[in-house]
């Protein structure tokens, strides 16, 4: 029998697995070496982590921290940060393999078995070993800690299940400090094992080696597995254990065995082959796996979801031992699902849930027997369930009408079928695979047509209306009339799993593992979508969309193939019905869900679709839609106008106005942004359109004077040309004068151009041609030989243009609905305001046409219009009336009235403009939230309140030197022409020489991340020399700069809270240092317990080394040898060189003859704590203490309120909310 894979894996062979108890991820370790992180719902390898020297057996997830553990033959135990993708430790003590690590779930410790015979538990936050629980007499093949209560069960090849009671080691390890008279020395402990362990059972039962042994997670079970072929049960007390049963069935040896969390099941695997499953309360096997050519290692289940994992030779697989997913079927507005053993319904309106019938059992748990398909028939109220079971079979069901509260329990009609759906009124369809028929049944179950599928290997059938089926083939689904016996339509697909069809059997959606297909009745106009997570369920909503479900999301789906995520989800749904914005839906426990969702974004792109666009306008002004997906929709689909009503953002509201030719909106967009390339872009679209007014005007931004005297040339604005001639003598362009002399076809400014460039021959030949004789003469005089002139010569002059108007005959930008329909909204809204408006309303709605704005062309110019129509009006009037007064009208040149108008502006005394605000002031009115920069722009003040809002920062005067520094170098003095001051101009970070204007963004910054990692370095060098002031001050330095420092990235982020870190760590151990020292030779307790708390900050290895050789030199001076033998242990971990391992070796064998302390001190080198640099005592792990909200050192609570002396301006316990040193963390 076939178990339900979910992911499969080819490797070396799987030795050890875990799974993460929240993330879709599992680890496999190989006996390779190599660590493999696979995320089994992608089916993809995450990473792989390669340190360990042969096989790694054991591994295992933390529960909650980003860390798993491993053991291999290389007889090391490591501890990996999966997040930093490295090793943080190595935990080393055992002498042989090491079989197998778990993390216990709520106390900082690891369980590790050995084939030294022992089982050690260890304290990965001290990082030493707690406990060494020694009895057994062969390899220990593996050990676990019990989920709730103080056990841990140990199976080993010496034949015996051993169950030890850690109780004794919680109580001496988790309070602090512990009970002296507990302490055994680390050595006898080693060989001895300790008194916190003892051995509370001994199962013997077995006839070989036992390989596994695991608690029930909740009653005193215990199974094992061992060579003996056997898997065993096993019941404890207080007092007692004893064997239960014994589970026969396996061929070789049983390799792992394991509790079902939820069900009452065992789950063995071996070296036969096969993965077996047991009924617990049978004792008898309910199912086998089998491979052809792999054995079986390793099994282990998921802590929170039904998933189990078994790791083979060639590599692992994830799977469940059954179907989570409920059998339903939705009619009308009531749902039918099977739950436990009855078949209930569920009213969407009324959200009522009854019971209706009662039906078969379902089957032997684990064996995946249960209903898998439910098919109504609502005119003879008939049920069709399928299940697995035999093979493939089905049940049919008359569902009483007078059925209450689930009562009735109708006696079912059987057959065999792996498919079965209704065809009609009263007939269902069922597929026979073995006899490869499909038969036609009436409701008696009695067998009335049978034809052949349309494929000789359909394997199943989906219900497509009345007569017809749609048939699952290997690459294809085919539709078959059953009448006819006929294949109307195929359609290529993938492995088809569900299919769902909307209210009016118009539209169908195909479900596959992976992808979706979407097609008519007809299996035509297909569209697909692809997942990479598992697809496992859908539902059509009343639109037409299709609402589906993955594995971890709610999407939709158009009817042209477009989708997207409605919402993401916690657990898997199985989707009943869709309404509205409430999604109905079944979770793996039978229960009904509702979901309020936001249907907005489909339903926009549904209008668009379909192309309501007065729906289009109402959601755009009535609904929250915004984001870049919904833009890049727009352009991709052809409605840029559309993306303009959405778009905030200038530089895309810009590029979207140039895509759909409206070139207002673009202008305004250019003139918000004002760069060089953006004004660029608007000079080619204006030129495009043949706006040239748009076109001089961007050109005069980008200072183009070739384009701009070549645009008066071709538009015949001489004047300006003329213009363009003395700008570009201005600017001593000698190339721009000659260009537009010619331009212009001003010969004597061409002689006169090339005279002063010292081309006096050109000059000459110039002035001879055109008949200046004098220029000529004189020239000729000044040369040695004249220069032939040419035969014949006419002067060049520019063609004059057809038309002088101020704009070209504008290019027809068709406009789209929504322009219109924006245009006639601010007509309308002009209407309200005056009569004349109203009437322009009017027409705005009669005629679409008249809504032509600026940048559309000035035909329709209602001032020059309206006096057109009032004097053809006035022409019919005076025949009518008397003559009145006879008044015409001066015909004056516009050029004369542009003239006039010039004059009248310009009238008056110069008034000196007015000076815009400082750079600075601009760099604070971008609201930065750095504290750098408000530093650099001058504001002391507010830099100041942001670092006290961040880190509590209430003495500033340690900084005061490093905001005058940035302010200094944000700033730079021109000197003056004597006799007129300096200019102070400010210096911008973003400045780029290459951009023609640069609005100022932010301040240049004195600090940076590479200068920090000098001075990081510079400070390791200090205190590897013994300069521990010089070196106290190069970190109190850091800590002050740090906060003044800004950095690009997440990752620089992440560094620099490293370095604080690090920084943190250096202070507090070389202040101990220095108040050693000052204490001299009068107090040796204090001194001995200072040298000791140096050896606890975590330092750079060399500096640990050196720590520690000091304490063990101090300490073995003043007779303290049982505390001076944990420095030399500590320092032989280190591995520091020949030399002082020998040094460091003789001083541990002095030590463990006497292992006594001659004095009293303060110091537990067992029991994890951090350093006051204050009181200079240890807080220990549990107990209260205040915290510098900077560095994140810890205080006790009576320094809570005092400056920290970690940079001397952080207040100790103050609210803070966080370093702030990158752009990226606000964004």
């Amino acid at each position: 029998m076939s178990l339900l894979l979910k992911f499969e894996t080819k490797s070396n062979r799987v030795k050890g697995l875990s799974f993460h108890p929240k993330r879709p991820w599992i680890l496999a370790s190989l006996h390779s070496g190599v660590i493999q992180l696979w995320d089994y719902r992608m089916g993809t390898l995450i990473d792989r982590f390669d340190e360990h020297d042969g096989p790694v057996r054991g591994i295992h997830f933390h529960r909650s921290q980003p860390l798993f553990v491993s053991g291999g033959d290389d007889y090391k135990i490591k501890i990996w940060n999966y997040k930093l993708r490295r090793c943080l430790f190595t935990l080393l003590g055992h002498l042989d393999y090491i079989r197998t690590v778990q993390f216990h779930n709520e106390y900082p410790w690891i369980v590790s078995a050995s084939d030294d015979q022992t089982i050690r538990i260890w304290n990965w936050q001290s990082r030493t070993c707690i406990s060494v629980l020694t009895g057994h007499n062969h390899y220990v093949m593996c050990a676990s800690f019990h989920p709730k209560e103080d056990l841990v069960v140990s199976a080993s090849l010496d034949q015996t299940v051993r169950v030890w009671d850690i109780g004794g080691l919680r109580k001496k390890t988790v309070a602090p400090g512990g009970e002296d008279m507990l302490r055994l020395p680390q050595m006898n402990t080693d060989l001895f094992g300790g008194g916190d362990a003892v051995v509370k059972y001994v199962l013997e039962g077995h006839d070989r080696g036992v390989n596994w042994a695991a608690f029930h997670p909740s009653l005193p079970l215990i199974v094992s597995g061992a060579d003996d072929r056997q898997v065993k049960l096993w019941r404890y007390n207080e007092s007692k254990a004893w064997e239960v049963d014994t589970l026969r069935g396996h061929t070789n040896n049983v390799s792992c065995v394991m509790f079902h969390a939820r069900q009452d099941l065992i789950i063995s695997n071996s070296e036969d082959k096969s993965i077996r499953v047991w009924d617990m309360s049978k004792r008898t096997g309910v199912q086998t796996f089998r491979r052809e050519h792999d054995r079986f290692w390793i099994l282990t289940a998921h802590p929170e979801i039904n998933l189990l994992a078994a790791g083979h030779d060639g590599g692992m697989i994830v799977f469940k031992l059954e179907r989570e997913r409920p059998a339903y079927s939705t009619h009308a507005n009531v749902l039918y699902y099977v739950k436990d053993r009855y078949l209930r319904t569920y009213d969407f309106q009324s959200q009522r849930d009854n019971p209706l019938i009662s039906i078969r059992r379902a089957g032997s748990a684990g064996t995946n027997t249960g209903p898998k398909t439910l098919a109504y028939n609502p005119a003879e109220s008939a049920l069709l369930i399928t299940s697995d079971a035999e093979g493939g079979s089905y049940e049919l069901y008359m569902i009483p009408k007078e059925s209450a509260r689930g009562d009735t329990a109708p006696e079912a009609k059987r057959g065999q079928g792996t498919s079965a759906v209704f065809i009609a009124r009263n007939r269902f369809a069922v597929l026979d695979k073995a006899a490869n028929t499909i038969q036609i049944r009436n409701l008696q179950n009695e067998i009335t047509k049978k034809c052949a599928p349309p494929c000789a290997t359909t394997d199943a059938v989906f219900y497509a209306g009345t007569g017809m089926l749609l048939c699952r083939s290997e690459d294809k689904m085919t539709l078959f009339d059953v009448q006819q016996r006929s294949t109307l339509a195929e359609l290529s697909t993938p492995a088809i799993k569900y299919v769902v069809w909307n209210n009016d059997m118009s539209m169908v959606a195909l479900l596959s593992k992976h992808a979706i297909i979407i097609a008519d009745k007809k299996l035509q106009n297909a569209q697909t979508v692809h997942e990479t997570i598992r697809v496992k369920s859908a539902a059509w909503d009343d639109n037409g969309v299709l609402v589906y479900t993955t594995l971890n999301h709610i999407k939709y789906c158009l009817p042209n193939g477009d989708s997207g995520i409605i919402r993401t989800l916690d657990v898997p749904l199985y989707i009943t019905k869709v309404a509205g914005g409430v999604v109905f839906a079944l979770d793996r426990e039978g229960k009904n869900r509702q979901i309020q969702v936001d249907v907005t974004e489909y339903l926009f792109k549904l209008a668009l679709l379909q192309r309501k666009y007065d729906q289009v306008i109402s959601m755009i002004k009535g609904s929250g839609l915004c984001g870049t997906a919904i833009i890049s929709y727009l352009q991709q689909k052809g409605f840029p106008e559309v993306a303009l009503h959405f778009v905030k953002d200038e530089r895309t509201r810009f590029n979207l106005a140039v895509q759909c030719g409206n070139i207002e909106v673009a202008l305004q967009s250019a003139q918000e942004l004002d760069d060089k390339d953006t004004w660029y872009k608007l000079g080619v679209e204006a030129l495009r359109q043949g706006n040239h007014q748009i076109v001089e005007f961007s050109y005069q931004k980008t200072k183009s004077f070739e384009r701009l005297s070549f645009l008066y040339l071709i538009t015949g604005n001489l004047e300006k040309l003329r213009k363009m001639l003395k700008i570009a003598e201005m600017r001593g362009d000698v190339m721009g004068r000659f260009q537009n002399a010619l331009y212009l076809g001003d010969v004597r400014e061409q002689v006169r151009i090339l005279e002063e460039a010292g081309q006096a021959p050109l000059a000459y030949v110039a002035a001879s041609v055109h008949g200046l004789e004098e220029d000529a003469e004189r020239l000729g005089q000044a040369l040695p030989d004249l220069p032939d002139l040419p035969a014949s010569s006419s002067l060049l002059m520019p063609p004059t243009p057809i038309l002088k108007e101020d704009n070209w005959p504008l290019l027809t930008v068709s406009k789209g609905f929504f322009e219109t329909l924006a245009a006639k909204g601010k007509a309308m809204e002009a209407a309200k305001g005056s009569g004349a408006a109203a009437a322009a309303a009017a027409a705005g709605e009669l005629d679409e046409a008249q809504l032509e704005g600026a940048g559309w062309g000035d035909d329709l110019d209602l001032g020059l219009g309206g006096a057109a129509e009032a004097g053809a009006g006035g022409e019919e009037g005076e025949e009518d009336g008397e003559g009145g007064w006879e008044m015409e009208d001066l015909e004056i040149p516009a050029d004369v009235v542009a003239e006039a108008a010039a004059a009248s502006t310009s009238a008056g005394p110069y008034t000196v403009p007015t000076a815009g605000p400082p750079a600075s002031q601009k760099w604070l009115d971008r609201r930065t939230q750095l504290a750098a920069e408000h530093a650099a722009a001058g504001s002391f003040q507010s830099a100041m309140s942001l670092l006290h809002r961040q880190l509590g920062a209430s003495s500033f005067e340690a900084l005061r030197p490093y905001f005058l520094d940035l302010y200094a170098a944000s700033h730079a003095v021109y000197a003056g022409v004597p006799g007129t001051p300096s200019t102070l101009t400010h210096i911008d970070r973003s400045y780029n020489a290459e951009a023609s204007l640069q609005p100022p963004q932010s301040p240049s910054l004195l600090y940076t991340l590479p200068a920090l990692e000098e001075a990081l370095k510079a400070g390791y060098k200090l205190v590897t020399e013994g300069k521990f002031g010089d070196a106290l001050k190069a970190f109190t330095r850091m800590l002050h700069v740090i906060p003044l420092t800004v950095v690009d990235s997440r990752k620089e982020v992440d560094d620099v809270k490293e370095l604080i870190t690090i920084c943190k760590e250096y202070h507090i151990a070389l202040r101990c240092e220095l108040k050693r020292k000052e204490l001299g030779e009068g107090d040796i307790s204090r001194s001995m317990e200072l040298a000791a708390y140096f050896t606890h900050c975590s330092l750079q290895p060399v500096h640990l080394a050196l720590s520690l050789r000091s304490a063990m030199s101090i300490f073995f001076k003043n007779k303290q040898l049982a505390t001076c033998a944990h420095f030399c242990r500590r320092l032989l971990e280190l591995n520091p060189g020949a030399k002082i391992m020998e040094q460091a070796r003789q001083v541990l064998t002095a030590c463990e003859k006497a292992p006594v302390d001659a004095h009293k001190i303060n110091y537990d080198p067992r029991n994890p704590f951090d350093i006051c640099s204050i009181t200079f005592t240890p807080v220990y792990k549990g107990s209260k203490y205040a915290e510098d909200p900077y560095t994140g050192a810890r205080f006790q609570t009576e320094c809570e309120g005092q400056i920290s002396p970690l940079g001397e301006f952080v207040k100790i316990g103050a609210d803070a909310s966080g370093l702030l040193i990158s752009p990226t963390q606000v964004r």
